[in-house]
């Protein structure tokens, strides 16, 4: 008797052993269906190439959604939903749409943005954004009436800031007392650079016309300009040229095709 039983505890164990590894590839069973791993972890691929982290949390999230879908899509099967035209349609552009990430991927794989790309394109940015930056405040109106009175009322002591608060027509530097924060000259409308350049610091400008209106511009201080370190800038600038890239090997691949 204890032979048996003994003998029949083995055997349990031994198939236990080996169904372990059976139902580990398995993240659920679902009416009866196995659910296989390898959907969370394509799902989780997904998220991490988003850019977010995969938390505990996340992976829980990640279990309850894949066995949502798989009993959504059982009722869709149910229904005789996979033959429909609109279905098939749908799985082709899905089919095509995954194909293309990947041989985008995959070029990228082939051709990666170097770090002598990444410098000789922060190379150019320093040699195009050197040089001076202005701080500037201005106060924006419509007419050239407006303009003078506003220039009349400071010469007589009025506060810029509360001014260009009550009076400016722009939106974003009219709430800030016409605070214009740093900028090269290039950023402004040419009028506009025209008569910053002109100005000594501290000092208020003639009315300017643009084609935004009238300006009372202040130069506030004037700098040297501040730019970033390639360390600083070396992702964006990562993804910028790699964007390029793909761009450039979809173009070459339009110019190659025989379209009739």
């Amino acid at each position: 008797m204890k032979k048996k039983l003994l003998s029949g505890l083995v055997a349990a164990a031994v198939v236990g052993a080996v169904a372990l590894p059976v139902s580990a590839q398995n993240l659920a069973i679902v009416n009866g269906k196995p659910v296989p791993q390898e959907r969370a972890a394509a799902l989780k691929q997904q998220v991490e190439r988003s850019g977010r982290p995969i938390t505990p949390e996340m992976e829980g999230q990640i279990k309850e959604e894949v066995i949502a879908r798989e009993i959504f899509m059982q009722e869709a099967q149910k229904r005789g939903l996979e033959s429909s035209t609109d279905y098939r349609a749908q799985m082709e552009l899905a089919r095509q749409t995954i194909l293309i990430r990947e041989l985008f991927l995959d070029q990228q794989k082939k051709d990666p943005v170097t770090d002598a790309e990444i410098q000789a394109e922060y190379d150019k940015f320093v040699a195009a954004n050197s040089g001076k930056e202005y701080k500037a405040s201005h106060i924006l109106v419509e007419k050239e009436a407006e303009a003078k009175a506003i220039l009349a009322a400071l010469k007589k002591g009025g506060k810029f800031e509360e001014i260009a608060k009550k009076q400016s027509k722009d939106p974003g530097s009219g709430a800030k007392g016409g605070d214009l924060d740093w900028a090269a000259p290039g950023n402004y409308v040419s009028e506009f650079t025209e008569a910053l350049v002109k100005l000594e610091k501290g000092k208020v400008s003639e009315p300017v016309k643009s084609q935004f209106g009238w300006h009372i511009i202040r130069l506030d201080d004037v700098r040297q300009a501040q730019l970033p370190k390639i360390d600083d800038v070396k992702p964006q600038i990562s993804q910028q040229l790699q964007q390029m890239k793909v761009t450039k090997f979809q173009d070459e691949l339009r110019a190659k095709a025989k379209v009739e």
